[in-house]
């Protein structure tokens, strides 16, 4: 069961539908990502789970249970609209924020003063936010985000702001928290960081859930059954009939790449004996798994 379950959702906003009957299961313990271009309705769902706003039609369920006030409680969202009062002082501002998640003002500063520490930060806790570059301030909103130590993580574009080494920093607190036991929902339009952070994804395109299910297994299944074959012969690699395709073949002094299609229920041990019969020599042979960035623009594509 996942910590977070959402049953038939629907919302809609007038005549506009943001939701429509989205069901999902957020497992425990997993970084989830949530896909989806513009308007789609990922912020609506985000909204709705954290007590925001209130669904139309539909349910969401909290380790079991009808999401309450209670429950927001172990939930750190960072949206992706940041908001920090710019003329309060940073130490201040982290504090209110840790308080309003039910931390005492000694617990607030002892975590408060070890995320600073860690991020090498200190010397903000006088300034004021006004003074903070945007990066700067997104340090501190990701601190008040997970200072609280909640259950459920949902971050909305985290990456949006920060230089690749500030990235890279986020992205190592992101899969330490996991490994504290953590749930993570990352919403997101970077696919290099879906395929290196998430466990499971789920689109949602035009209000509606498209796909959803393990990263891997999302990329094999629109795989269009090609690999990539590096060898060395006289002879450019032939077709086999029934076995396989060439779609492309380039030589690069005398070390040949070829790219082939193969037939649909043939494996890859068949392949390589039909080749081998050819007399070449194989250099490497793999599967060319298609990227997030190509599955997403192709469903979201067809659904439109």
């Amino acid at each position: 069961m996942g910590i977070i379950q959402c049953r038939d959702v629907c919302k809609s906003f007038g005549e506009k539908k943001a939701l429509d009957h989205v069901s999902l299961d957020f497992p425990k313990g997993k970084i989830f990502g949530l896909l989806g271009p513009n308007g789609a309705g990922k912020t609506t769902l985000i909204r709705i789970i954290n007590r925001i706003t209130i669904p139309n039609e539909g349910s969401v369920l909290f380790d079991g249970h009808p999401i309450t006030q209670e429950d927001v409680a172990r939930i750190g969202y960072l949206p992706e609209e940041r908001g920090l009062y710019r003329k309060m002082k940073v130490g201040d501002q982290a504090m209110y924020l840790a308080q309003l998640k039910g931390m005492s003002s000694k617990a607030a500063a002892e975590e408060l003063k070890k995320w600073f520490v860690k991020f090498g930060i200190e010397s903000w806790w006088p300034k004021k936010v006004e003074e903070l570059s945007k990066g700067m301030a997104q340090k501190v909103q990701f601190i008040t985000t997970v200072v609280h130590r909640p259950s459920l993580l949902i971050l909305d574009e985290p990456f949006s702001g920060f230089d690749p080494v500030n990235a890279q920093v986020i992205r190592e607190e992101i899969l330490r928290l996991k490994d504290e036991g953590a749930t993570i929902v990352l919403s997101t339009h970077n696919m290099e960081s879906v395929e290196e952070l998430c466990d499971e994804i789920a689109l949602i395109n035009r209000s509606r859930l498209v796909i959803t299910g393990g990263v891997t297994e999302i990329r094999r299944k629109y795989g269009n059954n090609n690999v990539e074959l590096v060898y060395t012969g006289t002879e450019p690699v032939r077709p086999v009939p029934g076995t396989f395709r060439v779609l492309s073949d380039e030589d690069d002094s005398g070390r040949r790449t070829a790219v082939l299609t193969l037939e649909n229920g043939v494996g890859n041990t068949e392949v390589l004996k039909t080749i081998l019969d050819q007399s070449v020599n194989i250099s490497s042979f793999r599967e060319l798994v298609p990227r997030m960035n190509d599955i997403f623009i192709k469903l979201v594509t067809e659904e439109e």
